[in-house]
Order: C-alpha cells, then structure tokens, then sequence
C-alpha cells in the first residue's frame, strides 16, 4: 500500500468531514450553540478577534459574535461552512473553508482568543501537538484560549472514536509548554449526553 502524502492526507480528512456533512451524520451538530459558552459571555464577554476551529454550523460563532469585534469560524468541510452562512449575522463574524494545521500567514498572531469545543476530540491523536502549536501559533503572548473539551467521550464497547476522550492529565501534558492554565471548571449545563464528561479550561499563551 502507498503511504499518502501530507497533501493527501489533508484532502481525505476534508473528504471524510465534507461527506458526514452532506450524508447528515453529525451526532455533534445540536442546532444551537454551547450552553455553558452561552452563560459565560453573559459574566465575561470576550472582545477581540476570535478564532473558532471546526465550527460547524457556527451555532458558538455566533454566540461569541454577540459581543467579539470579529469572528472567524474556521471548517474543513465546505458544506459546514457553507450551512454557516445560512445563517442571519449576529455581529462581525465570517466563515472560512481551511484546514487549522495549514493556515495563511497573515492568521498568525491575528487573534486574540480561540474557542474549542469538538475540535480536538475530532481530531487524531497524533496530531494533537499539532493542535497545540496551532492554536499557539495564532494567538499573541498573553492571548487565551478557552477550551470546553470533551474528556470522557461515552463511546460503545470496541469504539475508539471520534470523538477522543482526553483526561486532564494529558490536557496538561500537552499545552503545559505554550500555556499557562488559568481556570477550570466542570460545566454546569451542557448538551443532553454529556453531563460530566466535559471540562472548561482557559489558558494564557506564554
């Protein structure tokens, strides 16, 4: 068997995503943004410019856009992206067709939060460094990200995912050289299905 190329690799991830989307296989997709995002831009609104990476349908980038100066919902499939912006505005957010781990130049440093939530569960494992150097390589020192992960994914017997669960204990692991923790705390409203099994984390980038 022939070993794929990053290229090609890129390609059949958006190829696998951009078919879920058009076959409606999006147990992820709730119609409706984060409820535990919705409570906490009601105490802390986020100001700035806000990266969203696997947005979706954009349900959290427009929650976000209600009180951000810019939003950009980033997705690898374009049918996501392009049922985002079906959507009426509720501020400035855009949506862009890409992939978070090729990004343009002009995104680095461009940013002063990102939001993830089911962006690094979907994700293989082996590319969450890459994540991590990702996300770090658009925010400036001093800039955050708040994270709702999904640590404990309840997954049938003999599933691996996605999603991937991951334990605070690697959560650590992984950010500890590019991020300061700042906070978490166990979401106190969630999607149906997911009552413990998700952690708010905000991070500083160093």
């Amino acid at each position: 068997m022939e070993c794929c190329t990053g290229q090609h690799l890129e390609e059949e991830a958006m190829s696998d995503w951009e078919e879920r989307y058009k076959t409606g296989d999006m147990p992820w997709e709730k119609g409706a943004p984060h409820p535990e995002l919705v409570e906490f831009l009601k105490k802390h609104p986020i100001h700035g410019n806000v990266l969203v990476p696997g947005c979706g349908y954009g349900h959290d980038v427009r929650a976000i856009a209600s009180t951000a100066d810019e939003v950009v919902g980033l997705d690898i499939a374009p049918s996501a992206v392009a049922g985002a912006r079906q959507h009426a505005a509720v501020g400035g957010e855009r949506y862009v067709v890409g992939d978070l781990f090729a990004l343009p130049r002009q995104m680095r440093g461009a940013f002063d939060w990102v939001f993830e939530h089911t962006c690094f569960c979907a994700i293989p494992v082996a590319k969450r460094e890459a994540y991590v150097a990702a996300v770090a390589e658009v925010l400036k020192p001093g800039d955050r990200l708040f994270a709702i992960f999904y640590v404990n994914p309840d997954m049938e017997p003999g599933e691996s995912g996605p999603p991937f669960g991951c334990p605070p204990e690697e959560l650590d692991e992984y950010f500890r050289s590019d991020f300061q923790l700042l906070s978490e705390w166990t979401p106190t409203r969630t999607h149906k299905g997911r009552d413990n099994r998700e952690l708010c984390r905000i991070l500083q980038r160093k």
